[in-house]
């Protein structure tokens, strides 16, 4: 590649370099300097009409409207899940669902078929498997026809051994909130007494 030596130039305009457009003389030829044209923007409200911008998106909404909008939903009647008679079990479309949890990995369907069957006919068993690693997940849905076989299995077989692994039953599906085991409340300092109260 050749050394090429590059001139710097000046380019400031001069005094004589100044565009002659404009007539010296007050002759009537002479042209009003024009102005270039402004372009609209939305964004910067650089329209001459008068009407008010609109905006989109969540922070340019009058509060006023939006706080009466937000009331006028809260307001509305929301739909409620029916609990007559408190807690307990649900029902599902087809039948009674037992939830068993702490499934072995390797886990077969023919074992809880085995284990479950004697209660009553099983209508359906799903054991999900882990896409990736092809083992159990570690719960299972048991569903029976009647409630009865449904409630024996669930007493029977609750906190059982399975495969070397302690069972968990309870019901798939149940009204209000979950029964708790062992319901123990701990105290935020661990295992420690309560301080004696200040006497005043």
């Amino acid at each position: 590649m050749a050394n090429v030596e590059a001139e710097a130039v000046d380019f400031e305009p001069e005094e004589d370099d100044l565009m002659d457009d404009e007539v010296a003389d007050g002759s009537p030829n002479r042209t009003a300097p024009t102005t270039t044209p402004r372009l609209k923007s939305a964004i910067a409200g650089g329209g001459s009409s008068s009407a008010p911008k609109k905006t989109k998106g969540r922070g340019f909404r009058d509060e006023a409207v939006a706080e009466a909008d937000r009331n006028a939903r809260m307001s509305a009647r929301f739909d409620t899940l029916d609990s007559e008679g408190g807690p307990g079990t649900e029902r599902s479309i087809e039948g009674w669902i037992v939830l068993v949890t702490g499934v072995h990995e390797e886990a077969q369907e023919d074992d809880l078929q085995n284990s479950f069957g004697e209660f009553g006919e099983i209508k359906n068993l799903h054991l999900n498997l882990d896409r990736r690693t092809g083992f159990v997940k570690g719960y299972a849905l048991i569903e029976y026809e009647k409630f009865d076989e449904a409630q024996r299995a669930i007493s029977e077989m609750d906190g059982t051994d399975l495969l070397t692994h302690i069972i968990n039953v309870d019901w798939a599906f149940s009204k209000g909130p979950f029964r708790r085991r062992s319901i123990r409340r701990r105290s935020p300092r661990g295992h420690r007494s309560r301080s004696p109260r200040r006497r005043f």
